[in-house]
């Protein structure tokens, strides 16, 4: 049976640090874009609850894939098996500064002129 890949994709979303797991990561068919499918939940049938994990479960419920614009993503790294999904909010961590988003190209574009 083929292995089944897993990424963690660490991305900034509306001024939080957003660590997902996914089976399958794409440039997609949106330019700028990073598609996300098949995101990972874990089966947890502790006592335990964590809060943030809950909240993206009701975030990204009905969702089949996401598109995550390019110039949010922090990481991508394929992992052998998954973890807890989890908001990191700039405060934790020790990250003082968010850096400002910034587009794929540089300002002024192709102008035409040589």
């Amino acid at each position: 049976m083929p292995k089944k890949h897993v990424y963690r994709v660490v991305f900034h979303n509306q001024g939080k640090v957003y660590e997902l797991y996914a089976r399958s990561v794409s440039q997609g068919e949106l330019y700028g874009f990073v598609e996300l499918g098949e995101i990972i939940f874990g089966e947890r049938s502790g006592v335990l609850v964590d809060p943030s994990e809950e909240r993206l479960k009701a975030e990204f419920e009905a969702v089949k894939r996401t598109h995550i614009p390019l110039h949010a993503v922090i990481r991508i790294d394929e992992v052998e098996k998954s973890g807890a999904n989890k908001i990191i909010s700039n405060g934790e961590g020790g990250a003082k500064v968010t850096p400002f988003p910034v587009g794929a190209y540089p300002p002024g574009g192709d102008s035409g002129n040589s």
